[in-house]
């Protein structure tokens, strides 16, 4: 348990209580900012984002972290907001953060003091919307974040094995800002400020909205010059919700659709009816430039949570050294949200403001003088974009690396080593650690990348993302073929050779992407088996909403080219692939030998160099079959009658 910071630091946080907004001398705040996670003012953290750039753009920002959410009473006790509320899950999904790919509770929230859990809501943006009216009616209320984002349209929710509608039906929100949202917030907080109404910010970039039962869509034009519209002005309507709801190559239809509407430069209006409402997507917010980067992130952060926490926070203590040099991902990979977040143009920080950053951080009495991470979704991908912006302007492709890089993308590593090799300079940082995942096929086009990375900035491990081996699931995914690895893998091990290290790769896979079955969980097991590999935890796949695997998941089919996909969806094979990927643990034995005599691959039984397994089951798995079974012969008990209750 960490002790509370210092006095002197709550006069630099944004106010979370009416007696700090007295200590600020305000009586109300422009902009209540409403969030699933504890609030820790860094810029890893939206509410600390969102709320310093709000801040520097002269508005009052209170942040309402994690607060009950049964009645309305915390949202009353911060007082009425003079311009709106914000609403956010938090940094993740608040139903992935809850639960596992096997839909159980997690026993951990890493963004809450202690990593306590149920200090947020189910489907939290839904019920905090509602809390906000509940507290004060008439406010407006704009949602926002990776959990509204990821739901603005029609989508399919694992949870429920159903699909809902958009996040604006059940939240009854006036606005939703999708996307990465410093420029859309503070548009939003300047037009209300100017007396505008809601109607009037409905030509915003990055907004969806919902129109009223008797209104139609508005005569808007988007160019790509600025936030007044974008494309070629014309108007996509999806497929409805009643129809996505009906038909399953309809959803993949409108999955389709959507994906090849992302690009803010070309994207089109989105219009999708649900009911006699009609909801109403505008292109996406234009990547921030560098200039803009810089002002966001260069902002006075205390890096540090609220001194009211008295425990410390999982996900503060994980990134609070890291320093963030860009964000975006162009890789397309059909199973991850962040190019549906962040966008797929990547948007850099200048060397400058990084630098400064790290100088700032060297100063501080706590720093211990390792830099965690410099990085972003992707390690590599620092101040890449496409060589060609009349080409990227037109461009609809979904991915600039697969099935090859784009001959147009410009892959040069040298402005990321010269950053890593300054950053290492700066005086008081022993270390810089590379940690977030390095994106191979980059990396190879790079040799000194990979020396400068496995020289100075490898902690003896280093990860990275083959997620699968087989041909068809990695196709499926959008991943380089398995031959990336391999050459990745050796040429890591020559580059830590050559710098006198001992360094090795962890390497993450999937179990139950669409595509793999029994058949290729054994393609990777004996991949593993062959490579030395055992990996410790399994990437287990979820469906996040909106993603393109998890149409494949829910449709069976491939929404790019409407082929068939076969899908794992019942708790036992997904419990196959876990095992066959941990096919060395004793207590999977028997699970790995019922899979192997089913798809007959006897071969892989017994002592043989590929052999998975031994031909008799080890102690240890018979002492977990016979505490499995004596689990199963205890009567269960009671049900308390509150502790299980839904959350409403």
């Amino acid at each position: 348990m960490s002790s509370p910071r210092p006095a002197s630091h709550p006069k630099h946080f944004l106010p979370t209580t009416p007696e700090e907004m007295r200590q600020r001398g305000w009586d109300e705040a422009d902009i209540v900012f409403v969030s699933g996670d504890a609030y820790v003012d860094h810029p890893s953290f939206a509410a600390a984002l969102l709320g310093r750039t709000l801040e520097a753009a002269g508005f009052r920002v209170a942040i309402l972290s994690q607060p009950d959410w049964r009645n309305a009473d915390a949202w009353r006790a911060l007082g009425k907001p003079r311009l709106f509320y914000a609403v956010s899950a938090g940094n993740m999904d608040s139903m992935i953060n809850h639960y596992t790919a096997n839909k159980k509770r997690r026993n951990e929230d890493a963004y809450s003091p202690g990593g306590q859990i149920e200090l947020r809501p189910d489907r939290a943006t839904n019920v905090y919307a509602q809390r906000c009216r509940e507290a004060f009616a008439g406010v407006p209320v704009v949602i926002g974040g990776v959990e509204a984002s990821l739901r603005r349209i029609a989508h399919f929710d694992y949870w429920s094995e159903q699909v809902r509608p958009s996040i604006l039906i059940t939240s009854k929100a006036d606005l939703l800002g999708f996307g990465m949202g410093e420029r859309v917030i503070v548009e939003i907080a300047e037009r209300l400020r100017a007396g505008q109404s809601l109607a009037e910010l409905r030509n915003l970039r990055g907004i969806a909205y919902l129109l009223g039962r008797t209104e139609t869509p508005p005569a808007h034009r988007f160019d790509a010059r600025d936030d007044a519209g974008a494309g070629d002005g014309e108007t996509i309507e999806l497929p409805s919700y009643e129809a996505v709801v009906e038909s399953k190559r309809a959803f993949a239809d409108m999955t389709r659709m959507l994906h090849h509407e992302t690009n803010p430069q070309n994207g089109r209006r989105l219009l999708q009816k649900h009911g006699d409402r009609t909801l109403v997507v505008n292109p996406p917010a234009l990547a921030l430039d560098e200039r803009e980067m810089d002002r966001i992130y260069d902002l006075g952060y205390t890096r540090r949570p609220h001194p009211r926490y008295t425990e410390k926070i999982p996900a503060f203590e994980m990134i609070r050294d890291s320093v963030t040099i860009m964000r975006g991902c162009f890789g397309g990979c059909t199973f991850c949200s962040i190019t549906m977040h962040q966008g797929r143009a990547i948007q850099s920080r200048s060397e400058g403001s990084i630098l400064r950053e790290v100088h700032s951080m060297a100063r501080d009495p706590e720093f211990k003088g390792t830099i965690s991470d410099l990085g972003g979704p992707t390690a590599n991908m620092y101040q890449m974009r496409c060589t060609k912006p009349e080409v990227e302007a037109k461009c609809r492709r979904l991915s600039c690396v697969h099935p090859k890089i784009c001959k147009l993308l410009g892959t040069d590593h040298q402005p990321t080593i010269d950053l890593m090799r300054k950053a290492r300079a700066v005086p008081g940082v022993k270390r810089v650690h590379v940690s977030s995942g390095v994106r191979m096929d980059l990396a190879a086009q790079s040799p000194d990348y990979l020396q400068e990375l496995a020289a100075h900035h490898v902690g003896g491990h280093l990860k990275v993302a083959p997620e699968h081996v087989s041909e068809k699931v990695l196709g499926l995914m959008k991943k380089p073929a398995n031959e990336s690895f391999d050459e990745f893998a050796t040429n890591f091990a020559a580059a830590s050779k050559r710098a006198g290290k001992e360094q090795y790769l962890v390497p993450y896979f999937i179990a139950s992407h669409p595509g793999s079955g029994t058949a290729e969980m054994i393609e990777l097991a004996v991949f593993l088996k062959q490579r030395g590999y055992r990996p410790r935890q399994v990437q287990d796949f979820i469906p996040a909403p909106m993603d393109i695997a998890t149409c494949m998941y829910w449709t069976g089919l491939d929404p790019l080219t409407m082929q068939p996909v076969e899908t794992v969806k019942k708790l036992r094979d997904r419990e196959t692939q876990r095992a066959l990927m941990q096919y060395f643990k004793p207590e999977n034995w028997f699970t790995v030998r019922r899979a192997l005599l089913e798809a007959g691959r006897e071969d892989l039984i017994g002592s043989g160099p590929l052999a998975l397994i031994p031909a008799q089951p080890p102690k240890e798995a018979l002492d977990a079959k016979r505490r499995e079974a004596d689990g199963a012969a205890k009567p269960r008990g009671k049900i308390h009658p509150t502790r299980n209750r839904k959350r409403r």
